[in-house]
Protein backbone atom coordinates (compact mmCIF):
# COMPACT_ATOMS: atom_id res chain seq x y z
CA UNK A 1 0.00 0.00 0.00
CA UNK A 2 1.26 3.47 -0.88
CA UNK A 3 0.65 6.82 0.79
CA UNK A 4 -2.68 8.36 -0.17
CA UNK A 5 -3.18 12.10 -0.42
CA UNK A 6 -6.34 12.90 1.55
CA UNK A 7 -6.35 16.67 1.40
CA UNK A 8 -4.38 19.52 -0.15
CA UNK A 9 -5.74 23.04 -0.01
CA UNK A 10 -4.64 26.63 0.01
CA UNK A 11 -6.97 29.06 1.79
CA UNK A 12 -6.47 32.79 1.20
CA UNK A 13 -7.43 34.88 4.24
CA UNK A 14 -6.33 38.25 2.87
CA UNK A 15 -3.92 39.83 0.44
CA UNK A 16 -1.07 39.05 2.83
CA UNK A 17 -2.18 35.89 4.67
CA UNK A 18 -2.93 32.33 3.59
CA UNK A 19 -3.03 28.80 4.96
CA UNK A 20 -1.77 25.67 3.27
CA UNK A 21 -3.04 22.29 4.44
CA UNK A 22 -1.66 18.92 3.31
CA UNK A 23 -2.66 15.55 4.79
CA UNK A 24 -1.58 12.05 3.74
CA UNK A 25 -2.63 8.61 4.99
CA UNK A 26 0.41 6.34 5.23
CA UNK A 27 0.60 2.55 5.20
CA UNK A 28 2.10 2.75 8.71
CA UNK A 29 2.93 5.38 11.33
CA UNK A 30 6.08 7.46 11.05
CA UNK A 31 8.74 6.98 13.72
CA UNK A 32 7.70 9.21 16.61
CA UNK A 33 3.97 9.12 15.79
CA UNK A 34 1.30 6.61 16.78
CA UNK A 35 -1.06 7.25 13.84
CA UNK A 36 -0.85 6.61 10.09
CA UNK A 37 -0.96 10.26 8.97
CA UNK A 38 1.63 12.67 7.61
CA UNK A 39 0.60 16.32 7.65
CA UNK A 40 1.70 19.91 7.27
CA UNK A 41 -0.65 22.78 8.06
CA UNK A 42 0.90 26.23 7.81
CA UNK A 43 -0.40 29.76 8.26
CA UNK A 44 1.72 32.37 6.48
CA UNK A 45 1.47 36.13 7.02
CA UNK A 46 3.52 38.57 4.95
CA UNK A 47 5.80 35.77 3.80
CA UNK A 48 6.53 34.41 7.30
CA UNK A 49 5.16 31.12 8.62
CA UNK A 50 3.65 32.08 11.99
CA UNK A 51 1.83 28.79 12.75
CA UNK A 52 2.64 25.27 11.63
CA UNK A 53 1.37 21.87 12.67
CA UNK A 54 3.46 18.99 11.31
CA UNK A 55 4.92 15.63 12.04
CA UNK A 56 8.37 14.60 11.01
CA UNK A 57 9.89 11.15 11.19
CA UNK A 58 11.68 10.83 14.51
CA UNK A 59 10.30 14.11 15.92
CA UNK A 60 6.61 13.25 16.12
CA UNK A 61 3.68 15.66 16.16
CA UNK A 62 4.52 19.31 16.74
CA UNK A 63 3.01 22.77 16.84
CA UNK A 64 5.25 25.65 15.79
CA UNK A 65 3.87 29.02 16.92
CA UNK A 66 5.78 32.16 15.93
CA UNK A 67 9.32 31.27 16.99
CA UNK A 68 8.65 28.43 19.43
CA UNK A 69 7.54 24.83 19.19
CA UNK A 70 5.81 22.32 21.39
CA UNK A 71 4.58 18.76 21.21
CA UNK A 72 1.12 18.32 19.76
CA UNK A 73 -1.30 15.54 20.75
CA UNK A 74 -2.79 14.24 17.50
CA UNK A 75 -6.32 12.84 17.94
CA UNK A 76 -7.80 12.81 14.44
CA UNK A 77 -7.55 14.71 11.15
CA UNK A 78 -10.76 16.60 12.02
CA UNK A 79 -9.39 17.65 15.40
CA UNK A 80 -6.10 18.70 13.78
CA UNK A 81 -7.90 21.05 11.37
CA UNK A 82 -10.05 22.46 14.20
CA UNK A 83 -6.97 23.05 16.38
CA UNK A 84 -5.23 24.73 13.45
CA UNK A 85 -8.18 27.05 12.89
CA UNK A 86 -8.28 27.94 16.59
CA UNK A 87 -4.59 28.81 16.51
CA UNK A 88 -5.14 31.05 13.48
CA UNK A 89 -7.96 32.82 15.33
CA UNK A 90 -5.75 33.20 18.40
CA UNK A 91 -2.84 34.58 16.37
CA UNK A 92 -5.13 37.00 14.53
CA UNK A 93 -6.60 38.24 17.82
CA UNK A 94 -3.17 38.69 19.41
CA UNK A 95 -1.79 40.42 16.30
CA UNK A 96 -4.77 42.51 15.27
CA UNK A 97 -2.47 45.31 14.14
CA UNK A 98 -1.13 43.18 11.25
Amino acid sequence: MRATLLFRSRVVYSGHAFAELVLWRLPRALDGSDHPYKYRLAYVVRGACVIRFDNEAGKGDQLHFSHGESKYRFVSPERLINDFQRQIERWTHENSDT
